[in-house]
């Protein structure tokens, strides 16, 4: 069976980062996933996914993304249930992410990631780049 989910999106708040009796990391958070199209009023509407991650891609995210950071997540959908202090039962839906990549560009101040300067960007002064169709890989 398949079960393979891909998402792009802003985390809502910073992720929880907790760990469990026995030492694990878990780390929970909420992506907000635009919609492809928009509304009658011409607003994107967003889904709101419930993530969660373990181990070291738990800590990665508690420690290196914040509120309002675009990230990539590949995971899996999961369901569970369990029985809260009233007596009911809850079932939760939720991504277990499984990978992440940061997507936020390095010059907008939201990643920790360190500048890697062994290659230049091309497009960063906002100049054009002159390319004959000939240099294409492809027609």
């Amino acid at each position: 069976m398949i079960n393979n989910v891909v998402l792009v999106g802003r985390l809502t708040k910073d992720p929880d980062l907790r760990y469990t009796g026995s030492g694990t990391a878990v780390a929970s958070f909420t992506l907000a996933v635009n919609r492809n199209f928009k509304d009658q009023n011409g607003n994107r509407e967003a889904d709101f996914i419930n993530c969660v991650a373990w181990r070291k891609t738990a800590e990665l995210i508690g420690d290196h993304v914040k509120k309002g950071q675009q990230i990539g997540a590949v995971g899996r959908i999961q369901t569970r249930s369990y029985e809260n202090q009233q007596g009911q039962k809850v079932f939760v839906t939720e991504v277990v992410v499984s990978e992440i990549q940061f997507l936020d560009s390095k010059s907008n101040g939201n990643s920790n990631q360190q500048n890697d300067n062994s290659h230049s960007d091309p497009f960063a002064s906002g100049s054009s780049i002159d390319i004959s169709d000939d240099d294409l890989p492809f027609s």
